[in-house]
C-alpha cells in the first residue's frame, strides 16, 4: 500500500463554522418575527434570542453574547442609544447594530458616538439587509446607503482647516460643539453648561457661522472629522 497517498475514506471531515449568533431587540412583536424568518432563512446565521424592551435586551445580550444584536432605536423605556451605552460600559464585545426607521442625521452620529457598529434602515431590501449583516460579522462598520451619505464628507479632511476652525472657537463654544455632535437638544445643553437656553442658541449660531457650516448635522459631520485626523 501507497502510505504517501492515505485513502480519502478516512480523511478526517471538514470542520463546518458555527453560525453568527444574533440577538434581536424590537418592541414591536411582528417586526421582531419577520426579522428572525429573513435571518433564520441563512444557515449562516442564527437568532438566539429576542427581547420586547431594552431592558429585556440588556439582559438578553450580556446572557448569550451574541456575535451581532440588532437594536431598535426608539423603544417604550429605554431606548436603543441608552442600551448600547449600557452595553459598552459592562464591556460587551458583541457588534451592535441600530435598526430603525430614522433617517435623522443626529441620530446616526449619537449612535455611532455611543459605540453602535453600524446603522440600518428597517426599509432596506432584504437581500441588502443579509448582506450587511455579513460584512457586520466579518468586523466592518455597516451603514444603510442613505445614511453613508450623509457622513461623507463635504470636502477633503484637511487637518490645518479642522484645527484653525477650532482654535477659532470660544471654550464655552467648543463645548456647545462638543454636545451638538452628541445629539443633545439646546435645553440639555443649557443644562449641562448652566447657562440659559437663548444663550445656547447663540453659541450654535457663532460655531455654524465660524466653521462655515449650514446646520447642526454638518457640525457634527466637522467634530467627527477633526478627531479622525487626530488619531
Amino acid at each position: 500500500m501507497d502510505t504517501n497517498h492515505p485513502d480519502p475514506a478516512f480523511a478526517p471531515p471538514l470542520q463546518t463554522p458555527p453560525p453568527v449568533s444574533v440577538v434581536v431587540v424590537d418592541d414591536h412583536a411582528l417586526f421582531r418575527k419577520g426579522i428572525q424568518q429573513l435571518i433564520s432563512a441563512d444557515p449562516l446565521f442564527q437568532v438566539v434570542a429576542e427581547a420586547a424592551s431594552g431592558a429585556e435586551g440588556i439582559e438578553a445580550i450580556l446572557t448569550h453574547r451574541p456575535d451581532l444584536a440588532l437594536i431598535d432605536l426608539h423603544m417604550k423605556g429605554q431606548d436603543g442609544i441608552s442600551v448600547i451605552r449600557a452595553l459598552k460600559a459592562a464591556g460587551i464585545q458583541s457588534r451592535l447594530i441600530m435598526l430603525t426607521v430614522s433617517d435623522n442625521g443626529l441620530d446616526v452620529m449619537e449612535a455611532l458616538n455611543a459605540g453602535a457598529s453600524g446603522y440600518l434602515l428597517k426599509d432596506m431590501e432584504p437581500d441588502e439587509f443579509c448582506h450587511k449583516l455579513k460584512q457586520a460579522a466579518g468586523g466592518r462598520t455597516v451603514l444603510s446607503e442613505s445614511v453613508g451619505n450623509l457622513l461623507a464628507p463635504s470636502q477633503p479632511a484637511n487637518k490645518v482647516i479642522n484645527d484653525h476652525g477650532w482654535s477659532s472657537l470660544t471654550t464655552r463654544e467648543q463645548e456647545t460643539l462638543e454636545l451638538v455632535s452628541k445629539g443633545a437638544s439646546n435645553k440639555i445643553i443649557a443644562r449641562a453648561l448652566g447657562i440659559a437656553e437663548s444663550t445656547v442658541k447663540v453659541h450654535v449660531k457663532h460655531v455654524l457661522q465660524k466653521l462655515n457650516l449650514r446646520n447642526r448635522f454638518e457640525a457634527a459631520v466637522w467634530l467627527r472629522e477633526r478627531r479622525q485626523d487626530q488619531q
